[in-house]
């Protein structure tokens, strides 16, 4: 209970994830591309680091320019923009193509900077421009295609974690012919991964810690780590998970007795999953030595997950639910075991003998 308790203590940050791109602003000080951000944010307003670039097709001239004007002007107005923070209507292109910038006054990494793109696609733009006769309007630059792929990301990463949960709990049942045990790893699985997202989230977003690890500024998690590091560290600990449980379930054929079968698959695996945990700890925290910010994030994310798996979870809350559980860890419905395929996950096929007594499930 207690090593639960931790582990879901650790992933509550992730309830606070926010994607988004690093950017100079996340370097240290001493790094020259940090002080021209601050230098700049500093003379001419947070958001200079990140205009927010407007562009029109103005196939009718002057007409759709009067029109650029009043979305221009309703901008402005907005408590996001920066007083004088919209530049004048431009036209390009022999008059069809219109553009003009627009300066927030937050940061492009900050919320307020994603609430204002939202606002002015969502609000402002429909509520200024309107009719058939309409120019269309595009809001470019960086703070909007960072949202937009962000946006992109959030609403396809649980369709991706259902996906590999799914085909996951699958496989584990073709294998060991039971429902528990596939479900058990895939709630393990998630309380590792929670729980260094939620790492993730403390250092990299909130900055606790930061500092430690050579990271400037607290920012958004990188848009692309969350499914990159779910893929990978799912991965890995669904390799710890098919390590141990096959050790377990040939005790427990040969013995038929769930604890022990439980001690001696632990025993017999403990080490090697320790040694092969620590290797990949020492491998992926070396990441953490690097300068950028992404890659940091990544080595981070990897090292704290494998740490968290190899150990809290693989050697303690493993073994303890399997104990506490019994024989009910290979329970399925006999209409289900009958239909599924026997795949065996060693090289070498022993016979077993079952203990005397003993009535397999």
């Amino acid at each position: 209970m207690l090593s639960t308790a931790f582990l879901v203590i650790l992933a509550a940050p992730v309830f606070a994830l926010r994607l988004g791109f690093s950017d100079s602003g996340n370097r240290q000080t001493t790094d020259t591309t940090r002080r021209a951000y601050d230098v700049l944010s500093q003379g001419f307003g947070p958001g200079f680091n990140g205009p927010i670039l407007v562009v029109a097709e103005t196939p009718n001239g002057n007409a759709d320019v009067a029109t650029l004007n009043k979305l221009r002007d309703a901008i402005q107005s907005d408590p996001g923009v920066a007083p004088g923070g919209v530049t004048p209507v431009t036209a390009v292109g022999n008059g069809q193509v219109a553009l003009f910038n627009v300066f927030p006054t937050t940061a492009p990494q900050d919320e307020e900077t994603s609430q204002l793109v939202h606002r002015l696609r969502n609000q402002i733009r429909p509520s200024t421009i309107s009719g058939q006769n309409a120019p269309n309007v595009y809001f470019a630059g960086l703070p909007p295609a960072v949202i937009d792929f962000s946006d992109y990301m959030s609403k396809r990463l649980p369709i991706f974690f259902g996906a590999v949960l799914v085909l996951s709990f699958l496989l584990l049942m073709t294998v060991f012919h039971s429902v528990v045990v596939p479900l058990k790893a895939v709630v393990m699985n998630m309380l590792s991964i929670g729980a260094s997202f939620g790492l993730m989230v403390a250092v990299f977003q909130w900055g606790i810690g930061a500092s430690i690890i050579g990271i400037g500024k607290e920012g958004p998690i990188e848009a692309w780590a969350p499914m990159m590091l779910f893929a990978i560290v799912f991965g890995l600990s669904m390799d710890y998970e098919v390590f141990l449980l096959t050790r377990v379930r040939e005790e427990y054929d040969r013995t038929g007795n769930n604890g022990q079968a439980v001690a001696d698959g632990l025993a017999a695996t403990g080490r090697v999953i320790s040694a092969a945990a620590a290797i990949m700890v020492c491998v992926f925290g070396a990441f953490v030595l690097g300068d950028d910010r992404a890659v940091k994030l990544l080595g981070f994310g990897l090292a704290s997950a494998i740490l968290i798996d190899a150990t809290i979870v693989r050697l303690i809350l493993v073994p303890a639910a399997m104990e506490l559980m019994g024989d009910m860890n290979w329970w399925a419905p006999k209409w289900l075991v009958k239909r599924l395929p026997t795949i065996r996950v060693d090289t070498v096929e022993q016979p077993h003998v079952p203990a005397a007594g003993f009535q397999r499930p």
